[in-house]
């Protein structure tokens, strides 16, 4: 009894942002009070105060261009992470375990560090601000966690696999097309999920990378929309962007929850 009094008082307290979140994102826009923050307002003006922002913000460009990053460059992301596996694991190659540090070390870097270096050579690359400049960077850092998932995934695939079909006169490429990556598919789906979120929620690299409304990442678009609340933007139009954008993402973790386990089990470390 006593521990479930416990669960449960822990389970208000964590919920209690969430809580603030959706009874301010509710309210009109010009009924915020702090003193009042936790009453609810009674008037749901939620969808009212996403429009605002989005016409404030330019959010329209912006979601677009997210979707965007966030689907092209997982997808590319999780192939060569598998591309890497496959050449790592299933044609054994050569030192294969320090090409694979190789590729997940950088990893290990706090994003920070990359953020100089990268406005530096984008400027002068003339990929600053551009579409395919955060598509680039993107996938170049969700790769190495396809190769991780997928590094593991091959190694517990029996190699008889792929010597039957090489005796049955199957290409290297073709055996990896037609075989290994449909057997991968839920280690791919559960990593695909994974990279879409975080490229969704980015800012660092979008604030860093890009300027412009029709190419910065949503996530900027409203960091640069809730900066400007001392400015005149009302709080409540914030939170409804924020809370509006963040969909996407919780709707997908549930619609493939179950996917998404199955494929994280399936890449675990054997």
């Amino acid at each position: 009894m006593i521990r479930r009094i416990v669960l449960i008082v822990l389970g208000l307290v964590w919920l209690g942002p969430t809580y603030l979140l959706l009874v301010n994102a509710s309210r009109p826009a010009d009924a915020y009070d702090p003193a009042g923050a936790w009453v609810p307002s009674g008037d749901f003006a939620l969808l009212e105060n996403f429009a605002k922002a989005v016409e404030g913000a330019n959010l329209a460009g912006s979601l677009a261009s997210t979707a965007l990053y966030s689907i092209v460059s997982p997808l590319l992301g999780v192939l060569i992470g598998a591309l890497a596996g496959y050449v790592i694991v299933v044609l054994r190659l050569r030192h294969g375990f320090w090409w694979f540090l190789l590729i997940f070390g950088g990893t290990v870097f706090p994003s920070q560090m990359l953020l100089v270096p990268l406005f530096v050579s984008y400027s002068d690359a003339g990929l600053y601000d551009t579409h395919l400049g955060l598509i680039l960077i993107y996938t170049a850092i969700n790769a190495p966690l396809g190769a991780f998932v997928l590094r593991n995934f091959y190694s517990g695939v029996a190699f008889s696999i792929f010597e039957a079909a090489r005796m049955d006169g199957a290409t290297t490429w073709r055996i990896f097309w037609r075989i290994y990556l449909p057997m991968s598919l839920s280690a791919l789906t559960a990593v695909f999920i994974l990279e879409f979120t975080f490229i969704w929620n980015d800012l660092v690299f979008g604030l860093t990378l890009s300027q412009t409304e029709n190419v910065r990442p949503v996530m900027t678009a409203i960091a640069g929309l809730m900066t400007d609340v001392y400015a005149g933007t009302p709080v409540p139009v914030g939170l409804a962007a924020g809370l509006v954008v963040s969909l996407p993402t919780v709707l997908l973790f549930l619609g493939t929850q179950r996917l998404f386990a199955r494929g994280l089990s399936l890449g675990s470390v054997q």
